[in-house]
């Protein structure tokens, strides 16, 4: 069975840090162009990141890129989101998926991991 199952979520203060991690069943995450999405309550699901396949650039949206850092690692067919200095408005739930852009005709999802900043 493909998948992809997200971790890592949690509680934490603002300010502070996670580490997400995507990883791969079923299949070798680096034939695959990775991408983090999010979707907080009562908003639509948003893309923050993405990691090429093949030459391992890597994309953020504009008020992720001082913050977050994606990466993979193909030995653990994972690939991984440091989120650093978190606000409260990155509250949400992450999803990772094995596109960059949403296709047009719409997409699966997993369950996410649940990351809530709050003092």
């Amino acid at each position: 069975q493909v998948q992809l199952v997200e971790s890592g979520g949690g509680l934490v203060q603002p300010g502070g840090s996670l580490r997400l991690s995507c990883a791969a069943s079923g299949f070798t995450l680096d034939y695959y162009d990775i991408g983090w999405f999010r979707q907080a309550p009562g908003k639509e699901r948003e893309g923050i990141s993405c990691i090429g396949r093949s030459d391992g650039i890597t994309y953020y949206a504009d008020s992720m890129t001082d913050r977050f850092t994606i990466s993979r690692d193909n030995a653990k067919n994972t690939v991984y989101l440091q989120m650093n200095s978190l606000k409260p408005e990155d509250t949400a739930v992450y999803y990772c998926a094995p596109f960059c852009v949403v296709p047009s005709e719409g997409a699966s999802w997993g369950q996410g991991t649940q990351v809530t900043v709050s003092s």
